[in-house]
């Protein structure tokens, strides 16, 4: 999920290389996705504040073949405060050296907010990855019940 703007190239993993995530430190390319819609929705949703909700959001879908090398990070792997806000340069290590090594093109871990669930980090430098196919990008209409503040906000205009 991201910006309309960004959706040309929407796996490079500009945004993790410019402000770095929880999995990676700036200065670091890597294209945060999720298994599912609801959990990339959750992902993104969290970073905002409800006055700041894009109009302009896109879903995109990628097919990432079965063949490509992976790596899994499971949560009983992880220091007991990896769920924490902000993260610690510990799990940002993780991914940088995952692409520093460059011997995987997919590091699966769990998300901090449904660890049950998983997002898969994409290395772009990996020659695997021109086997990622983008097969969908659509607009994503939201609920404006996400963001009730901001639906407060229309009615008094």
């Amino acid at each position: 999920m991201l910006r309309k703007a960004f959706a040309r190239a929407p796996l490079d993993g500009e945004g993790a290389y410019r402000y770095g995530g929880r999995w990676s430190s700036a200065g670091t390319r890597l294209s945060y996705t999720s298994e599912h819609q609801s959990l990339a929705m959750l992902e993104y949703f969290v970073h905002l504040d409800a006055d700041e909700a894009p109009p302009d959001l896109v879903l995109v879908t990628a097919d990432i073949p079965d063949d490509l090398p992976k790596q899994r990070v499971r949560s009983d792997e992880l220091p007991a405060h990896w769920r924490r806000s902000p993260a610690s340069a510990e799990l940002a290590r993780l991914g940088d050296e995952f692409v520093q090594k460059g011997e995987r093109c997919v590091l699966i871990v769990p998300s901090a907010l449904a660890p049950n669930e998983n997002n898969w980090l994409l290395n772009p430098h990996h020659t695997g990855f021109q086997k990622i196919v983008v097969s969908a990008i659509e607009p994503l209409n939201y609920d404006p019940r996400m963001f009730p503040r901001q639906r407060r906000k229309r009615r008094h205009r």
